[in-house]
């Protein structure tokens, strides 16, 4: 299974959705909660090509986006791919 990372902040429903859907798919996760830390914003802001919301998720380092990037690689089928469920 490839590395996930999320950035996120304690009460965001994004960041708690996009948690969900990784647990219920058996994804351990490194989690990153930023709140109210600026500089940890700046280096997730880095990581992800300009973007400062939450929740930010990296699969094998690279930015995939927020919540609704992430279930929008679920249903076309992609995510698993991308967390190397599948071949």
């Amino acid at each position: 299974m490839n590395k996930v990372e999320i950035y996120t902040w304690q009460s965001c429903p994004f960041c708690i959705r996009a948690k969900m859907l990784l647990e219920r798919k058996g994804v351990r996760y490194e989690e990153y909660s930023i709140d109210g830390d600026n500089e940890a914003r700046t280096r997730m802001a880095n990581r992800a090509g300009g973007r400062t919301t939450v929740p930010q998720i990296f699969i094998e380092g690279k930015p995939v986006g927020g919540c609704d990037d992430l279930y929008a690689l679920e249903s076309t089928k992609q995510l698993d791919v991308l967390l190397g469920l599948v071949g």
